[in-house]
């Protein structure tokens, strides 16, 4: 029975000390691991020249509009051109009826020789001065109406451009709804671009932006800022600013639609590359991770332009502070990093 005891306590005894260097060894390793540090690529924040610019979406406007229509009802004589003819300006487009033109020509011609009769008789002393002076205003007023009734009889373009749209055909009776033909202006174009009211103050008169077009994929055209209008949209806090664009070759058309880069000027920013910039899920906030003695440390920045696969920061880092732009996805703020080349 002793024997029996001993052994037990033996047994006990063994077990014990085998828990407590388990235990002991459990603690050591505990204690003596260390977390692995992460390996980044790291460059210095570095300030560069940035250009300021926008891209805007605007249409293409002709650069005048003429609705070409007489003045009273009448029929028309004539058609001379269709949609789509180029016409000068000047160029007779159509004719209307002639009646009340022939008469107010007559009316004229007749004016036209009594005052020559009267002017003799006036200065050789044989005719009042008040006599010849109502002849003279007769035949100006002749001359008006008739002056008058070409031009709404005989109808010409007011300007250089392309005929947009033709309502009436020949013989019919112009009724002043809508107006015999509309002719564009279309060397130059213009376009109006709302720009922002804090990018107001930095366009000019004069400035030089790029255009390019849907239609007319791979292609850019260059404008000028002509006009820049001098109130602010209370509802969109934009200005209008008018660009006017050449088009000697006549490709871009009233109606297409287009996007006008702005150039704003350049600022002297820091910049880094698109790796460098953390987006937190979830939220609007952008981030970079520094390195301070071999620590990451997450600083919140905000961004300006993005060009070339690279970030403007506006605000939240330093010129020389060291930024990940390799490995920063996984990292977090505290962590344990390890610089490579």
């Amino acid at each position: 029975m002793k024997k029996l005891i001993i052994i037990s306590l033996a047994a006990l005894a063994i077990a014990g000390c085998s828990q407590k260097k388990n235990g002991q060894s459990q603690a050591t390793t505990a204690q003596g691991a260390q977390p692995k540090a992460q390996t980044v690529k790291v460059q210095p924040a570095a300030r560069q020249d940035v250009r300021q610019d926008g891209v805007y979406s605007a249409t293409v406007q002709a650069f005048a509009v003429n609705n070409i229509a007489p003045q009273s009802g009448s029929r028309i004589q004539k058609i001379n051109v269709e949609v789509g003819d180029y016409v000068g300006k000047g160029q007779v487009l159509a004719e209307m009826d002639r009646v009340q033109l022939d008469q107010a020509k007559l009316r004229l011609s007749n004016a036209e020789t009594e005052l020559a009769r009267l002017k003799q008789l006036y200065e050789q002393g044989g005719l009042a001065q008040s006599d010849y002076e109502a002849q003279e205003l007769n035949y100006k007023v002749s001359k008006s109406t008739y002056d008058n009734l070409l031009e709404n009889t005989i109808l010409r373009s007011p300007i250089n451009g392309v005929v947009t749209a033709r309502n009436y055909d020949r013989g019919d009776m112009y009724a002043m709804a809508s107006p015999i033909f509309t002719v564009q202006q279309i060397t130059p174009v213009k376009i109006l671009v709302g720009i922002s009211e804090g990018d107001y103050t930095k366009v000019s008169k004069g400035d030089k932006v790029t255009l390019t077009v849907d239609a007319l994929p791979g292609k850019t055209f260059a404008g000028t800022i002509k006009r820049i209008y001098p109130t602010i949209d209370p509802m969109t806090h934009t200005v209008n600013v008018e660009v006017q664009v050449p088009n000697t070759d006549r490709v871009l058309r009233p109606g297409m639609y287009a996007k006008v880069g702005v150039t704003f000027g350049h600022n002297r920013s820091i910049v880094v590359p698109d790796a460098a910039v953390v987006r937190l899920q979830g939220s609007g906030q952008r981030n970079v991770f520094v390195v301070e003695d071999g620590i990451a440390v997450q600083k919140e920045v905000s961004l300006g332009r993005h060009f070339d696969g690279q970030y403007e920061i506006l605000s939240g880092l330093q010129e020389g502070e060291l930024v990940v732009v390799k490995g920063g996805s996984a990292l977090r703020n505290g962590a344990q990093v390890e610089v490579i080349e």
